[in-house]
């Protein structure tokens, strides 16, 4: 069902309310050609609403010859920014960017939120958006795993399909995204309820399986059967499998980028009102299907870039893969038996 643009103007005010937008401060809504003109239109009321100083920056969609889907997770990194000089400094005055065009893992976002601006990214439908609300239970949620997560040495993941894998901890920050861009300098993701980190460097290894039916993102499709994954010294060495390995292994190839295979964040998903079933009820170009990566007690991992982080692994191909009914733990301790949550408590 669709939502109204009062409802969706409403939940705006909400989540602006939430992430401390207050009167007098800069908003800028950054858009593109395919930006979702709803979610433009609500927002621009809401923060009028509020008082903040609205502006509106569309800058031209990039980088649609190169990439294999319109998906905005399918190329990441490359943004119009690199060659505006003029928006990035209208983006680093500002106190809050609703970014509806996505400018994750470019480096311009990085000097934006390191200039204390706030950012949060708006692209999935807004059914979805207001159906997972930001709420404090699920930042609570969120910030618990994050203490586990930070003090963790080691994360360990089994499966009965056969993951068995292992990586370090420590290198690199922890991510949490729980729906606000509520501290300076802080993005985030509406709607997001999940913790992860960047294993260290050359540490992972052991065995990934992607089961029947595990979902694949950015092709938004369930595996049609198995695929093993080969993981050694921080990279994955060896895709094993019928034609959901061919079709991952034929993509990643395509960028001609070694870092492609590389292993990236890992963590686990915490909302429960996210659902597995999600993806196959949307058209595959409606959003990114932030249920996939946000459902409870999936084991979220990642290939690609790392500089999110501060790393220097800046390459376009990032695969974002939540398998159900795997146990994680650190250090021991179990956060995920099966793919139900254990830690933090829900």
């Amino acid at each position: 069902m669709a939502i109204s643009d009062p409802d969706l103007v409403i939940a705006w005010k909400q989540v602006l309310d939430m992430c401390k937008v207050t009167a007098g401060e800069q908003l800028t809504i950054l858009t593109s050609d395919d930006s979702n003109p709803q979610i433009v239109g609500a927002c621009r009321i809401a923060a009028t609403q509020i008082g903040a100083v609205v502006s509106l920056l569309n800058l031209p969609p990039m980088n649609g010859e190169k990439a294999l889907s319109r998906d905005k997770s399918g190329y990441v990194g490359k943004t119009a920014l690199a060659f505006n000089s003029a928006a990035l400094a209208c983006l680093k005055a500002s106190d809050m960017v609703i970014d509806t065009m996505q400018l994750l893992f470019s480096p311009e976002q990085e000097q934006i939120l390191r200039g204390g601006t706030r950012m949060l990214l708006a692209v999935e439908p807004p059914e979805v958006m207001l159906r997972m609300m930001p709420t404090m239970e699920g930042k609570a949620r969120v910030l618990a795993a994050e203490k586990l997560l930070e003090k963790a040495k080691v994360m360990t993941v089994t499966s009965k399909a056969g993951t068995d894998f292992r990586c370090a901890l420590g290198q690199y920050p922890v991510l949490t995204q729980y729906g606000l861009a509520d501290e300076k300098g802080r993005w985030d993701h509406w709607p997001s309820c999940f913790v992860a980190r960047w294993p260290d460097e050359g540490s992972c290894e052991g065995t990934i399986v992607i089961d029947e039916g595990d979902i694949m993102l950015p092709f938004k499709m369930y595996a049609r059967d198995r695929v093993v994954l080969t993981i050694e010294k921080g990279f994955v060495t060896r895709i094993d499998g019928g034609f959901t390995a061919d079709y991952m292994k034929e993509f990643m190839d395509s960028f001609n980028a070694p870092e492609a295979y590389a292993m990236a964040h890992v963590g686990w998903g915490l909302e429960p009102r996210a659902s597995w079933t999600q993806l196959g009820l949307y058209d595959r170009e409606s959003g990114l299907s932030m249920d996939s990566r946000t459902f409870a007690g999936n084991f979220l991992f990642s290939t690609g870039p790392n500089t999110e982080a501060g790393g220097k692994r800046d390459v376009p191909c990032h695969l974002d893969i939540p398998l159900r009914k795997c146990s994680l733990s650190l250090d021991g301790e179990a956060m995920t038996v099966e793919g139900k949550v254990v830690q933090p408590p829900m």
